[in-house]
């Protein structure tokens, strides 16, 4: 079963306890709701350089062209 740690700043006192069903079910959707965020900034990252590229492309740069815009 997973732990929570709990720590009282003012005494110090530190208590470890079980996660309440509850708390396990907000975890789990926590870390589902951060992997589609994340697949969902790839995809919009991967996007972007996608459609730089098409304009590279269009403009009819090289890849030296690029290259020496972009550094």
């Amino acid at each position: 079963m997973t732990t929570a740690i709990e720590i009282n700043c003012t005494t110090g006192e530190v208590i470890e306890r079980e996660l309440t069903d509850l708390e396990i079910e907000q975890r789990e959707a926590d870390a589902a709701a951060a992997l589609e965020q994340q697949a969902t900034d790839e995809k919009e990252a991967a996007d972007k350089v996608a459609a730089r590229d098409a304009v590279y492309t269009k403009l009819g740069l090289t890849a030296e062209d690029i290259a020496a815009l972009t550094n």
